[in-house]
């Protein structure tokens, strides 16, 4: 009983804990740091020491997704009933220890089997690590602390692949052991100064319905019954999907066609990050006051981009120019899409709501791989051909679902509400 009430709030003392918004940023780092060791290597790995014919890597990297894609109806928003402090321990534990456990595996089944654990682990770290910024950021600052939160996961997508690269000097194996760390670390940070930003019912001063205060597990799919949310969810998710396609795509791509080395796809990838987190903050403040639906046409006029650069011959030039055109089109799209899901939340479901986005992430690193490896193995052009036109259809979709959102939301929310998106950060409560 005392470690568990040790471990339910932070051992070190508030005048050397950072606020709550602060420390997401470093767990947002450090996932992403996991995230960008792993994903340039993992088709290597698996073609070179687990010897898959190209055309299955995918269905083995959706393993790890689909983990995710299972567990999220059950427990992506399972902040919202025990807090988040809970979840973020057990989650980046989970992962972490995955991990570690993958770098000894060999079998294909096992390999399979543990990713699936991953993904299980995984499915709520992302939606709560977004919740404890929509805890304690007033809304008017929420879209640009989500922009200073994909910094800080492109930093560690720039560190990442970078790590990768070195580790994959000592074994392939050895990128998974360095993933693992990172998130037993991204634990160790939560237990020393994360305060719990939840507030249960009985602390909300009657703001929230009994009604929503009932419903349990339903609200974990909210999608599913609220029709702006599904509308602005699936065309999202089809662009995250193809969007997907160059990660787990172009290693390959450029390693067969003998365009670069195994190192330099690390360096390729690593240079991607950079921009994005070079290009974030100055594109969402200068976005700040343009409306939704041109920043999402042009989002999705630069994917096309992309995906017609990688049409022509590959080359050092060529591929680097790709990924820059992706990662100023996320850049665009990223802070965008969950300040406005989180705008359509109620109260009581907050973490729900934004886990449906990661139940979008899910479905691109599931679905994607799967699908662009499948393509891949048809015709090596075939997914950028492919990419093109529907990255122009679905970001024209989004554009449309998200100004039909806000236009709903400003004609229904009261000044009363208003005001009260403008209140001080609730962090204050917990110090």
């Amino acid at each position: 009983m005392k470690t568990l009430t040790f471990l339910a709030r932070p051992f070190l003392s508030p005048k050397y804990r950072a606020a709550p918004d602060i420390v997401a940023m470093c767990l947002y780092f450090m996932a992403g740091l996991a995230d960008g060791a792993m994903m340039p290597f993992f088709a290597l790995w698996a073609q070179q020491e687990a010897h898959i014919p190209i055309r299955f890597i995918g269905l083995l990297l959706a393993c790890y997704a689909g983990g995710e894609l299972l567990a999220t109806p059950l427990l992506g928003g399972i902040a919202d009933r025990v807090g988040r402090r809970p979840v973020l321990l057990c989650s980046s534990l989970g992962v972490g220890c995955g991990f570690l456990l993958l770098a000894h595996m060999h079998q294909v089944i096992a390999i399979g089997l543990c990713l699936v654990g991953i993904g299980v682990f995984e499915c709520a770290l992302h939606p709560t690590i977004a919740t404890v910024i929509a805890d304690v950021v007033p809304a008017e600052r929420l879209r640009m602390r989500y922009a200073a939160a994909r910094i800080a996961s492109n930093l560690g997508h720039i560190v990442g692949p970078a790590l990768g690269a070195v580790l994959a000097l000592i074994s392939l194996s050895a990128v998974f052991a360095g993933c693992g760390l990172s998130l037993l670390c991204a634990g160790m940070l939560v237990v020393a100064v994360l305060p719990e930003t939840w507030l249960k019912n009985d602390q909300r001063d009657g703001s929230v319905p009994a009604e929503e205060e009932e419903e349990g597990l339903a609200t974990l799919l909210p999608a599913f019954r609220d029709r702006r949310m599904a509308a602005l969810l699936l065309w999202f998710t089809i662009i995250e999907i193809v969007g997907g396609w160059t990660e787990v795509v172009i290693p390959v791509y450029a390693h067969g066609a003998h365009a670069l080395s195994t190192s330099q796809i690390g360096l390729l990838f690593t240079y991607a990050a950079a921009v994005g987190t070079l290009v974030q903050w100055p594109i969402t403040k200068w976005s700040g006051n343009v409306p939704a639906f041109p920043l999402i046409l042009g989002a999705g006029a630069l994917l096309a981009g992309s995906f017609g650069l990688l049409l022509i011959e590959p080359g050092a030039l060529t591929l680097g120019a790709s990924l820059t055109l992706l990662a100023f089109a996320q850049a665009l799209w990223g802070p965008l899409v969950p300040a406005t899901v989180n705008a359509l939340a109620p109260p009581s479901a907050r973490a729900s709501y934004l886990a449906a986005i990661s139940t979008a992430n899910d479905l691109k690193d599931s679905i994607g791989p799967a699908s662009g490896m499948f393509l891949y193995g048809l015709s090596e052009r075939l997914p950028w051909m492919l990419g093109l036109p529907v990255a122009l259809l679905a970001s024209w979709a989004l554009a449309v679902s998200i100004k039909r959102s806000e236009m709903a939301q400003s004609d229904v929310m009261p000044k009363s509400d208003t005001e009260q998106l403008s209140k001080p950060p609730l962090y204050v409560r917990f110090r």
